[in-house]
C-alpha cells in the first residue's frame, strides 16, 4: 500500500493518540487518558470482564477505580495496523501488553488487541470507539474491591 505524505502524518499521530493514552493512564493521568478519546466514546473491556462504557463520564469512573485499585500499571502497545476510510476516519487494530499491581498485592496482566476507530478533530485524531479482545486468559482476579477482600 501506498501513502501520500499526509497519510504517514496522520498514521503517526494516530499511533501516538494511543500511545499518550498508555503513558497517560500509568501516569494515572486521568484527564490526560481521556483527552485522547471523543466525549461520546465507546470504551469496550467487557470481553476481560470489565465494563462497557460510552462517553468520557462512564470511562472517568472507571479510570478513577483503576486509580483507587492499582499500585503500579505498565500499557505497552505494538502490532499497529490502520487502514484509512476518509480523509478524517479509520481505523485499526493493535496489540497491548498490561502488567501491575493491584495496591492489594495481586498480580494483573492483560494482553490483548484493541480494534479501534479513529476521528480527526480540530484537535488532531482521537480514538472514537475502542473494543478490546483478550488473546490469552487475563490475570484480573482481585482487580475489583470485593475480590481485593477475598485476595488479603
Amino acid at each position: 500500500m501506498t501513502y501520500s505524505h499526509a497519510q504517514l502524518a496522520d498514521l503517526e499521530e494516530i499511533r501516538a493518540v494511543t500511545h499518550r493514552y498508555g503513558i497517560a493512564l500509568d501516569k494515572f493521568d486521568i484527564d490526560e487518558t481521556l483527552a485522547q478519546f471523543l466525549p461520546d466514546a465507546l470504551f469496550d473491556a467487557s470481553a476481560f470482564g470489565l465494563s462497557r462504557m460510552e462517553g468520557h463520564d462512564d470511562m472517568r469512573e472507571f479510570f478513577e477505580h483503576n486509580l483507587a485499585a492499582m499500585a503500579n500499571q505498565m500499557h505497552l502497545f505494538a502490532n499497529h495496523v490502520i487502514e484509512f476510510d476518509g480523509p478524517d476516519q479509520a481505523h485499526g487494530t493493535n496489540y497491548l501488553l498490561e502488567d501491575g499491581f493491584a495496591k492489594n498485592g495481586a498480580r494483573i496482566t492483560c494482553l490483548g488487541r484493541n480494534e479501534d476507530q479513529y476521528l480527526r478533530t480540530p484537535d488532531g485524531w482521537r480514538i472514537a470507539s475502542r473494543v478490546i479482545t483478550p488473546l490469552v486468559p487475563p490475570q484480573t482476579e482481585g482487580y475489583y474491591e470485593e475480590e481485593a477482600a477475598a485476595v488479603t
